[in-house]
């Protein structure tokens, strides 16, 4: 889904690939027209063109580590500045275009995302020292021509590079944010339920117990009482068991407004834009617990096993359908929850199903239905 930082770490990447790769043939072509007009020899574009090449092929390399918070790559970082300075000794600003600052700015853009900014601006500054009167000496530029040109890409280059590092890691906190809420909800929802049971459970198991134990103690003394102690035992042990069982039950039960809300955030939060329409007003308690139990499986089924980037939910008079693209193929419909929700559904007197509407489209939709008596 377009939302998924893991597809948004590789359009961002990609993109700076192809950005690194355009800018390697233009210089390519430069090379190419300095050697054709006479203005450096074959030999000196061919050292330069490597040079240049290697300054290239190894910014990918410095771009990941930082998109994966890896060790800084000080040793890439040192090839690559090298590698920056010679060609530029080689083909100085001036020389049919502007080689030095953007092959400067690349490499300080790579500076920029693996060290703190007080380095990369200390850096910056000396190489506009350097830059700037080169520009002016070599090519005649006015000074204050020379300045705008060669600053703008000392800073704009490094600027936009370490803004999509930014972007990047605010995607990625933001998802891990969200699975860490996710943990939290289930984490809180199992401590409920753990503290319902020992509330509900803890005082009856205790009078059980002493009970109990008081009971086999008069049994050999006064059968009578101890008749009436086991039968007041019976008692607890039956009403603990219907607190449990109502405990359960409310555990179980789902609130469909609620879960209609929840999974269209959630599909949404994933990239799948998502539209519900529902009538649930004149169904009953019993035939909304069972289509929110559909919904929250549908919906589990689509972030698990599609690409979906889009989902229509609509119930009408008891019958719900999730519809949704992404679909890769023909696939299984018989897993374990679908099965289970089919269960569950039959059981209640409804029906269930769930298929691929275009299984020979390479982006087919599926579709899942469940009637409940309304």
């Amino acid at each position: 889904m377009a939302a998924r930082p893991e597809l948004a770490r590789r359009v961002l990447l990609y993109w700076m690939d192809g950005m690194i790769a355009f800018i390697a043939v233009a210089f390519a072509f430069m090379l190419l027209g300095l050697v054709s007009g006479g203005t450096i020899s074959a030999e000196r574009a061919l050292l330069a063109g490597a040079l240049l090449l290697t300054q290239f092929a190894l910014f990918p390399f410095i771009l990941r580590a930082a998109y994966d918070d890896k060790p800084r790559p000080t040793v890439l970082l040192v090839i690559s500045g090298l590698a920056m300075l010679a060609s530029v000794a080689l083909v100085p600003p001036g020389l049919g275009a502007s080689t030095w600052e953007i092959v400067a700015g690349l490499w300080l853009a790579g500076l920029a995302i693996s060290v703190p900014w007080r380095v990369s601006v200390a850096f910056g500054v000396a190489l506009a020292a350097i830059t700037v009167p080169v520009a002016v000496v070599v090519s005649g530029l006015p000074l204050a021509v020379a300045l705008v040109g060669e600053g703008a890409t000392l800073v704009v280059t490094p600027l936009a590079t370490w803004l999509l590092v930014w972007l990047w890691r605010t995607i990625k906190e933001a998802h891990e944010s969200q699975e860490a809420k996710s943990r939290l909800a289930v984490a809180e929802e199992r401590l409920r339920f753990a503290r319902d049971l020992h509330d509900l459970l803890g005082h009856s198991l205790s009078v059980i117990s002493i009970k109990s134990e008081l009971a086999a103690k008069l049994s050999a003394k006064n059968t009578g009482r101890a008749a009436g102690e086991m039968s007041q035992v019976r008692e607890l042990a039956g009403v603990a068991l219907a607190e449990v069982q109502a405990a359960v039950e409310g555990y179980r039960s789902l609130d469909l407004s609620l879960e209609l809300a929840t999974v269209r955030a959630t599909l949404e939060a994933a990239g799948a834009r998502c539209t519900v329409k529902a009538h649930i007003d004149d169904l009953t308690p019993a035939a909304r617990t069972l289509l929110a139990w559909a919904v929250r499986e549908g919906a589990t089924n689509i972030l698990k096993h599609s690409t979906a980037t889009r989902c229509a939910i609509t119930i009408d008079r008891g019958v719900l359908e999730m519809r949704n693209n992404g679909v890769k193929g023909p696939r299984r419909t018989t897993g374990s929850g679908l099965r289970g929700l089919s269960e569950r559904l039959t059981a209640a007197g409804g029906t269930f199903s769930a298929s691929v509407t275009d299984a020979d489209s390479d982006s087919g939709e599926f579709l899942l239905r469940a009637a409940v008596p309304a």
